[in-house]
């Protein structure tokens, strides 16, 4: 009797099998093979003074994470509007924990403030935002994070790369077991979330212990994002945005997809824009406008260099809206 195969169901049932069989291999992937990750480890060794078999070791337990590029493929900045961004940061919950972090922390917040003019409730809404006050830190060892990163094909690989790199300087430097630090998809650590490089270059020993501790630190912490945003710009005193009225039009020139302030309140007003709690600030300050997305309609705002400073954080509008927003909830609530 000749036997009938069932081609489409036998093709079916190999590539189930084969999938079976390379997961586990992808999984495992061992990054010292990898030639980005051979290179990075040739460079530590050549400049950074690190020992190659160190590295080979330290590359060969870490672990590749299909979920960290699916995440960092879909970031909430990318994929929602303002309305559905903001039910996820502005929120009760969220307000009256910030209220709690903040009278637990009033002394830091208020020297912060007053060392880098940088509002304590705005300090407060970043960590807020960033890790739920310091709950939420993340799911992924850095180590994880980054080397998955940096060896893919993501197109900001490179990018990834040297904060792989800055986060192996930078657990040397600080005496910390690379293998240890948890943090999120994108490699950010600690309380408020810095990426390596960031840590390296703005984190502060704001409680005067001689180490720069963002992980268990909440003074390190408060201080540190105070001092990243004096370093972007902050402007002591001035303000963040302001509610204003214009038509929207996709087409409209003045409307910017940007956000860092190239027009001045002047020239917007000479257009038409009109501020909605009746009155504009000097008029040769720089601003931009942003039209932010509403299930009916836009929000409309014109924003400033604070605004812009907080970009310098995550580089989204949303996300500085959304600070900024939190950072209202959490002053009413205090004054209330």
């Amino acid at each position: 009797m000749k036997l009938e195969l069932d081609t489409p169901f036998l093709y079916r049932h190999l590539l189930l099998l084969f999938g079976l069989l390379l997961a586990p291999l992808v999984e495992a992937e061992d990054f010292s093979a990898s030639p980005r990750i051979a290179e990075l480890i040739d460079e530590l060794v050549s400049e950074q003074g690190f020992q190659r078999t160190e590295l080979t070791e330290l590359f060969s337990e870490a672990e590749y994470k299909q979920s960290i590029i699916d995440a960092i493929n879909r970031p909430a900045e990318k994929t929602l509007e303002w309305h559905g961004y903001r039910k996820i940061f502005v929120t009760e919950k969220r307000t009256a924990q910030g209220k709690e972090f903040w009278q637990q922390n009033a002394a830091l917040l208020e020297r912060a403030e007053q060392t880098y003019g940088v509002p304590a409730q705005i300090i407060a809404a970043i960590i807020g935002v960033e890790t739920y006050y310091g709950r939420l830190k993340g799911g992924y060892r850095v180590l994880d994070a980054l080397t998955t990163l940096a060896a893919s094909d993501y197109r900001r690989n490179d990018f990834f790369r040297s904060e792989l790199e800055a986060f192996l300087i930078l657990s040397r430097d600080e005496n910390q077991d690379p293998r240890v630090a948890v943090g999120s998809y994108a490699g950010a650590i600690g309380i408020p979330q810095f990426i390596p490089t960031s840590y390296q270059r703005y984190a502060v020993d704001f409680d005067g212990d001689g180490q720069r501790d963002l992980v268990s630190s909440v003074a390190d912490a408060i201080g540190s994002v105070g001092n990243y945003l004096a370093e972007h710009g902050w402007q002591r005193g001035a303000p963040v945005l302001n509610y204003v009225n214009y038509p929207y039009r996709a087409d409209d020139s003045l409307i910017t997809q940007g956000y860092e302030p190239h027009t001045s309140v002047g020239v917007l007003q000479e257009k038409g824009v009109t501020w909605s709690a009746g009155v504009a600030p000097a008029l040769d300050r720089q601003a931009a406008l942003v039209a932010l997305g509403q299930q009916n309609g836009h929000t409309m705002v014109a924003v400033y260099q604070n605004f812009y400073a907080i970009t310098r954080y995550n580089h989204s509008p949303l996300y500085a809206m959304a600070v900024f927003q939190l950072s209202e909830a959490l002053l009413a609530d205090r004054d209330s």
